[in-house]
């Protein structure tokens, strides 16, 4: 008599601690689980011949530079427009038949797969911002499917655009210094936060990486 309760108690136990092991250590893993998180990227941190002599000894802070741009619809852009948001930011022209063509359907596809998050933005840099007008911005915009508030390209001055790329985005090799001549040319996409800070650099070429950029985005959107 005593063996039967003492094995109907097991069993209990048993049925107990198996259910419990279903239900409540998933729950407690996802609970001391490190949180996923990407690194904040400062001039130390990145290729050198990506950073301008002038910003190199940083070791920590760093966050892009304040700007002004005029965007596909003639408006003026600034660091305001970007406030608490967080964007993907890349440099092209639109007399480009090489690696533009393709980054901009990327962007096309990010911009789609975040079509209703306002968090979310894209900002495009001419490096030919003389031959980029507004008007050709516009037609630009049209042929690739830029979403006006979602999608600006942009241009304006072309010292201010290469120190933005060589400053603050860290996008170009060390070729010139943003003179007549000087041409910029990259394939980086570069991920900033909402508070100005980079947060990762992807090849805008390669469809693999639109992956990982959406996981990343979904990353820092959980960021505080």
């Amino acid at each position: 008599m005593y063996l039967i309760q003492f094995f109907k108690k097991s069993k209990s136990t048993l049925i107990f601690l198996f259910f419990f092991s279903i239900i409540f250590v998933p729950i407690l893993y996802f609970m001391v689980k490190p949180k996923a998180t990407l690194p904040v990227f400062n001039p130390v941190d990145v290729n050198p011949r990506l950073v301008d002599d002038a910003v190199k000894h940083i070791q920590k802070n760093h966050k892009v530079a304040n700007f002004k741009l005029t965007n596909q619809n003639g408006e003026v852009i600034t660091e305001k427009n970007f406030e608490n948001k967080i964007y993907i930011t890349d440099f092209f022209f639109t007399r480009c038949q090489t690696i533009c063509p393709l980054m901009a359907i990327h962007i096309a596809d990010l911009q789609n797969h975040f079509m209703q998050d306002d968090e979310i933005k894209f900002l495009s840099l001419s490096v030919t911002p003389k031959m980029d007008s507004v008007s050709v911005l516009k037609e630009y915009a049209n042929k690739v499917g830029a979403v006006d508030g979602k999608w600006e390209l942009t241009t304006g001055d072309k010292q201010q655009i290469y120190n933005l790329a060589r400053k603050s985005y860290f996008a170009v090799l060390d070729e010139g210094d943003g003179g007549e001549q000087d041409f910029i040319h990259t394939e980086q996409f570069i991920l900033i936060d909402k508070k100005k800070q980079i947060r990762g650099f992807y090849d805008g070429t390669d469809a693999k990486e639109l992956d990982r950029i959406i996981t990343d985005i979904e990353i820092l959107k959980q960021e505080k």
